[in-house]
C-alpha cells in the first residue's frame, strides 16, 4: 500500500507507480504483444514499472542475461523477458522479442501522451497565498501547495506535485521526460516517460534549472533543498532533506542524494549511486561512485579530499625527485 501524507491541499504519495487502468490477465497481455508466455493464464497485472519500483501484480521488462536474476528475484509478479528461462513460483514470464518494445506499448497504451490546450492543464491545482507569475506553462494534474512563488517562464510538466512554501526561479522545467534510450541498429529510441516529480516544502529551485520526471516513479526533491541556477537531476533520482546544490551540478537518473548533501558548482554525479548523508563534494569533482556519509570529496573522479591534496602534493615533488635521481 502507499503511505499518504496531506500538507494543505497538497497530497504527497511516498511512492509512486504506475498502475493500469484496466487489469490484464498474462493471456490477454499474450495476446496483445503477440508472445508466448509461462505460468498461470489468469494472473492479473496491474502495474507497470521499472526495477526499482516494482511491486506485486507489476510487470517489469529485461532483455539483457546480466539483469535476469534481478528481474526473476525482484517484486514483480511478471517478467517481460527475452529468453524462456526457469519460471520463480507465483510469478509468469512472457517471452517477446523484444521487450523494450513491447514495455513501452504498454506504457503509452496506459499513459499516452495528453496534448495541453493553454498555459493551464486540466485538474491543476494551487493553495493558499500561492504567487504564480505570467507566462508560467502548468500541465494536467498538477498540484501546488500554499505560500508558494513560482516566476515566469517556469514550465510544470504532468502529474507534479509541490508542496508549500516552494520557490521555483524562471525558466526552469520541472517534469521533463527521462533521458533514457535504447539503442537499436536503426538508432535510439526513448522509453516512454509516465512517472512525475515530487517536490517537498521549502524547496527553492533557481533559473534554468531542469528536472526530469521518473520513468515510471518518482523523481523527488525533499523538504527544505536548495538548488542553484542551471542544475539539472535526472529522472528518478531521490534527493533527501536540506541539501544544497551550487550552479551548473549534474545529477544522472536513479541517483539517492542522502539528507544535508552539499554538491558545489559544476559537480557530475553518475547513475545509480550514493551520496551518504552529510556529504560534501567540491567544485568540478566527478562522482562516479557512491560516497560515505560526512566526508569531504574533491577530484575526478571524487575521492577523500585529505588524501587528494596529498596525491597533489606528492606530483608536484615529482620534478625534484627525478631530477635528483
Amino acid at each position: 500500500m502507499n503511505t499518504i501524507l496531506s500538507i494543505s491541499n497538497v497530497t504527497f504519495i511516498k511512492k509512486y507507480t504506475l498502475k493500469l487502468k484496466t487489469p490484464i490477465s498474462v493471456k490477454e497481455a499474450a495476446d496483445i504483444l503477440s508472445c508466448n508466455f509461462v505460468g498461470n493464464p489468469d494472473q492479473l497485472i496491474t502495474g507497470l514499472n521499472e526495477i526499482h519500483v516494482v511491486e506485486p501484480g507489476d510487470i517489469v521488462f529485461v532483455d539483457h542475461p546480466k539483469y535476469y536474476d534481478k528481474a526473476l528475484k525482484s517484486a514483480a509478479t511478471i517478467v517481460l523477458i527475452d529468453k524462456e528461462v526457469d519460471c520463480p513460483e507465483g510469478k509468469s514470464l512472457l517471452i517477446s522479442k523484444s521487450p523494450f518494445d513491447d514495455f513501452n506499448f504498454l506504457a503509452r497504451q496506459n499513459a499516452p501522451f495528453e496534448r495541453w490546450i493553454g498555459e493551464r492543464g486540466h485538474h491543476f491545482t494551487a493553495g493558499k497565498d500561492t504567487i504564480i507569475q505570467p507566462n508560467v506553462t502548468i500541465g494536467h494534474n498538477v498540484k501546488i501547495g500554499d505560500n508558494c512563488i513560482i516566476h515566469s517562464g517556469v514550465v510544470i510538466d504532468d502529474n507534479t506535485i509541490i508542496g508549500n512554501n516552494v520557490i521555483i526561479q524562471s525558466n526552469t522545467v520541472i517534469g521533463s521526460k527521462a533521458f533514457y534510450y535504447k539503442a537499436k541498429p536503426t538508432g535510439r529510441e526513448r522509453m516512454h516517460t509516465c512517472g512525475r516529480v515530487v517536490i517537498h516544502d521549502f524547496v527553492e529551485i533557481g533559473a534554468n534549472s531542469t528536472i526530469d520526471a521518473g520513468v515510471t516513479g518518482d523523481t523527488t526533491i525533499g523538504e527544505g533543498t536548495k538548488i542553484d541556477n542551471m542544475v539539472h537531476i535526472g529522472h528518478d533520482t531521490v534527493v533527501g532533506k536540506n541539501c544544497l546544490f551550487a550552479a551548473q551540478v549534474g545529477i544522472a537518473g536513479c541517483v539517492v542524494v542522502e539528507d544535508n548533501v552539499t554538491l558545489w558548482g559544476q559537480v557530475g554525479v553518475t547513475s545509480g549511486i550514493t551520496i551518504g548523508e552529510g556529504a560534501v563534494v567540491s567544485g568540478c569533482a566527478g562522482v562516479s561512485k557512491s560516497l560515505a556519509p560526512k566526508k569531504h570529496y574533491f577530484g575526478i573522479p571524487a575521492e577523500d579530499a585529505r588524501m587528494k591534496y596529498k596525491e597533489m602534493a606528492a606530483l608536484r615533488s615529482l620534478p625534484k625527485i627525478i631530477e635528483n635521481l
